[in-house]
């Protein structure tokens, strides 16, 4: 790739702007996860813990899943308009901005996958081999995020008051993904909303291969790739497509 160097220089500076004035620095991309994890169980476990195994890591492994996805997506919305004046100084590829920002949560992620294994061994879930597999739902997460991002990176450019929209959607979306509740309390007349919602595929692999010691299957590996190639293929597309227009509008 022609622009990796500019590509990791992005993805650096992101994570330094992240945590320049915190005292534990980086570290908090591990206590976060489980500072979250600690309140949520608390909250839910009296409600859903005789129903869920390991409920601590079930809510977990939602957050990692949830918040590469929501991290990647919101600051890649606005990645054009944050770098307006670069953009009409000098020529770069406006889409590396954008993946930067998916890299940048994805290598945040990453350390909350330490935060996972600690929780994992504290509360006794069995570790297998198919822990090794974790990197497959978190690439497919990413291009999806990926690919979405794209889309809204795009159309944010000329739509302002889609970054509100968006926030909106997404509150919806993470009450429909099954991060901190059983399945088995949506009416089974809705459920289908879990087969048609990318996040919750994707996030049923990571718990596949994480908790339960599952290998994921050919038909859920390929479902979940397709998803994530072609939201992405799309994102490319359409924002080409645009590109063009948004010194007219950053």
């Amino acid at each position: 790739m022609k622009y990796r160097f500019l590509l990791k220089e992005l993805v650096v500076n992101d994570i330094k702007l992240r945590y320049r004035r915190s005292v534990l620095g980086i570290i908090w991309s591990v206590l976060q996860p489980i500072f979250m994890m600690l309140v949520l169980t608390i909250v839910f476990s009296s409600l859903f813990k005789s129903d869920i195994p390991h409920f601590a890591v079930y809510v977990l492994t939602g957050r990692i899943i949830w918040d590469l996805f929501s991290q990647s997506t919101t600051s890649a919305m606005t990645s054009i308009v944050d770098n307006a004046s670069l953009i009409k100084k000098v020529y770069i590829p406006k889409y590396i901005f954008v993946l930067a920002k998916t890299v940048s949560a994805l290598v945040n992620v990453c350390f909350s996958i330490i935060a996972l294994l600690l929780v994992i061994i504290i509360t006794g879930v069995k570790i297998s081999p198919t822990i090794f597999l974790l990197p497959f739902p978190l690439l497919y997460t990413s291009m999806f995020a990926a690919g979405l991002g794209l889309l809204l990176a795009a159309y944010s450019v000329f739509f302002r008051d889609l970054n509100y929209l968006y926030e909106i959607l997404l509150t919806a979306w993470m009450y429909f993904t099954a991060l901190f509740y059983p399945i088995t309390i949506i009416p089974e007349n809705l459920r289908f909303i879990l087969t048609i919602n990318p996040i919750y595929q994707m996030l049923a692999m990571f718990r596949d291969v994480t908790m339960y010691n599952v290998v994921p299957n050919f038909q859920q590996n390929l479902t979940c790739f397709l998803i994530g190639f072609f939201t992405l293929v799309l994102g490319f597309y359409v924002f080409y497509k645009k590109q063009d227009k948004f010194i007219l509008y950053v």
